[in-house]
C-alpha cells in the first residue's frame, strides 16, 4: 500500500506571496482595491423608508390566532390518538 504524504510537510500552498497583486508591503490593501463599504450603499432606493411596522394589537392578534390554530390542531391529534375523535 502506498503511503499518504505527510500534511505538515507540504511547503507553502501559496509559493508567490511576495509577488501578488494589490497588497502593500505590510499585508494591507490600498484604496480603491476594495468594494465599498456598507454605509456607502443607498439602501433607501430600495423602498424600505416608506413601509409601515404593524401595530402592537395587530401582532397580538396574530399571535392569538395561530395560538388557537396551533392549540385546535392538537387538540384533534391528542384526541384522535387517544380515541375520542375517530374518523374512520
Amino acid at each position: 500500500m502506498s503511503e499518504r504524504p505527510d500534511p505538515s510537510n507540504a511547503g507553502n500552498p501559496d509559493p508567490v506571496e511576495s509577488h501578488i497583486t494589490g497588497l502593500e508591503p505590510g499585508g494591507g490593501v490600498p484604496p480603491g482595491e476594495t468594494p465599498p463599504a456598507e454605509s456607502s450603499t443607498a439602501w433607501q432606493q430600495q423602498g424600505h423608508a416608506d413601509e409601515e411596522t404593524p401595530s402592537k394589537g395587530r401582532q397580538a392578534l396574530w399571535i392569538t390566532i395561530i395560538g388557537i390554530v396551533v392549540l385546535l390542531v392538537l387538540l384533534y391529534i391528542v384526541g384522535y390518538i387517544v380515541g375520542i375523535i375517530d374518523l374512520f
